[in-house]
C-alpha cells in the first residue's frame, strides 16, 4: 500500500513549536486512527518511521508529535519541566486531528513505547471514552518493587530541584547498548542526533518518577482495551511493571504478551524476524479491534500449551512464557529498571 508521509509545525499552548508528522494510505480510507507516543530522549520522524509506514502500510493513519525538548521541538533538549505539559500537547494534537471531518468516524487508539506508555495512559485518564485502546511497548507505568528509591532520597532531590533543575547530574548506563540487541540497529539509532544520548536532567528526571509513581497508585482507573508487549530479557523496565499493569487494569478487554529472549526496543532493535512478529501482533490485534468498530468482539477460547502459545479466556488474551534470560540489570533513569537509589 503507498503511504503519504507529511510534517508540519504547530505552536503549543506555552508558545513553543512544536514538531508533528503523519503517515497516511495513499489511495484508500484508513481503517483508524493510531496516536504515537515516543519514550525518552526518542523522536518520530527518524526513530519511529519504520513504526508509522509498517501501521501505515497496513492501512492505518498514524500521527506522531515530538514532545517539547524532544526532536525536531523547540525547547531546551530533553528537558521535562512538567510532564502533565507532555500529555496536554499530545492531548491538543491528536484530538484536533480526531475532530477532523474525514476522521471523526473513524476508532482512536494510542500507541505508546517505554516513557510513551505512561503519556499513553495519562491520556486515557484525562479522557477515558475518547480513546478505543493502546497498544503499550514496554511502558513506563510502575516503579519495580527492586529498585523503588528511598522517600529521603527523593525529598532530598526535590528539595533543590528548582535551584539546580536543568543540572545533568542523575548518572545512567548506556541505554543504548541495553536497549537494542541488534548491533547495526543500534549503530543507526546511536548516530541518530536528534536523539537525546546525555545523561538524564534532574527535573526531567523527578518528573518522570512522578508520573510513574502516580500511574503506580492509579492502575485500577485503567478500563480502556489494551495490548500491552515486553521483552521477557529487556533490562531498562522491567517486565514486571507490564504483568502488574495486567494483573491491576481495570479494563475487561486486555492483552500481555512476553517475548521470550527481546529487548527493551522490541520494534526498532531486534533481528528482523522478530520486529516481524512484534508488529504482526500489534497489527492483529488492531485489526480485530477495529473491525465493526469493535461491536461485538469476542476471542476465540483456546488453551495454552505451556510453550509460550497464546492463551484466550474471557476475551481477554494473555502469553506467558518460562524462559529465563541471564542478561543482568544496570542502572538507568527512574521509573526504569535499575539501582535507582545509587542513580538519585
Amino acid at each position: 500500500m503507498e503511504v503519504q508521509y507529511q510534517e508540519e509545525y504547530l505552536r503549543n499552548s506555552r508558545g513553543i513549536q512544536i514538531f508533528t508528522c503523519r503517515w497516511i494510505p495513499r489511495l484508500s480510507s484508513p481503517k483508524a486512527l493510531v496516536f504515537l507516543c515516543h519514550g525518552y530522549g526518542m523522536e518520530c520522524s527518524g526513530f519511529m518511521r519504520g513504526c508509522g509506514h509498517r501501521l501505515a502500510t497496513s492501512g492505518y493513519a498514524v500521527f506522531g508529535i515530538d514532545y517539547e525538548g524532544h526532536g525536531r521541538s523547540s525547547g531546551a533538549r530533553c528537558y521535562i519541566k512538567k510532564f502533565d505539559n507532555i500529555v496536554a500537547d499530545c492531548y491538543a494534537f491528536f484530538t484536533s486531528i480526531a475532530v477532523e471531518e474525514e476522521y471523526r468516524d473513524k476508532c482512536r487508539f494510542l500507541y505508546g513505547e517505554s516513557m510513551g506508555g505512561a503519556v499513553a495512559l495519562l491520556l486515557h485518564k484525562k479522557n477515558p471514552r475518547f480513546w478505543n485502546g493502546a497498544v503499550l511497548v514496554a511502558p513506563m507505568c510502575k516503579i519495580s518493587e527492586k529498585v523503588k528509591p528511598h522517600p529521603l532520597v527523593v525529598n532530598l532531590l526535590t528539595r533543590v530541584e528548582e535551584i539546580i533543575p536543568k543540572w545533568k547530574i542523575v548518572p545512567t548506563k548506556d541505554v543504548i547498548n541495553s536497549a537494542f540487541k541488534d548491533p547495526i540497529k543500534r549503530e543507526e539509532i546511536r548516530s541518530n542526533k536528534l536523539i537525546y544520548q546525555d545523561k538524564p536532567r534532574l527535573k526531567t528526571a523527578l518528573e518522570m518518577l512522578r508520573a510513574s509513581m502516580s500511574l503506580e497508585d492509579s492502575l485500577h482507573e485503567v478500563t480502556l482495551p489494551f495490548f500491552v508487549l515486553h521483552g521477557e530479557a529487556d533490562i531498562v523496565t522491567d517486565p514486571e511493571v507490564s504483568r502488574a499493569l495486567y494483573e491491576k487494569a481495570g479494563s475487561r478487554d486486555k492483552t500481555i504478551i512476553l517475548y521470550p529472549g527481546m529487548w527493551h526496543g522490541l520494534t526498532s532493535g531486534e533481528p528482523d524476524e522478530n520486529i516481524q512478529i512484534v508488529f504482526s501482533d500489534i497489527i492483529n490485534w488492531l485489526d480485530k479491534h477495529t473491525e465493526g468498530d469493535m461491536a461485538g468482539f469476542q476471542l476465540q477460547s483456546t488453551r495454552s500449551n505451556g510453550n509460550g502459545v497464546d492463551e484466550r479466556f474471557n476475551g481477554q488474551k494473555t502469553t506467558f512464557s518460562n524462559r529465563k534470560e541471564g542478561r543482568k540489570s544496570g542502572s538507568y533513569l527512574c521509573g526504569l529498571k535499575g539501582r535507582l537509589q545509587s542513580a538519585m
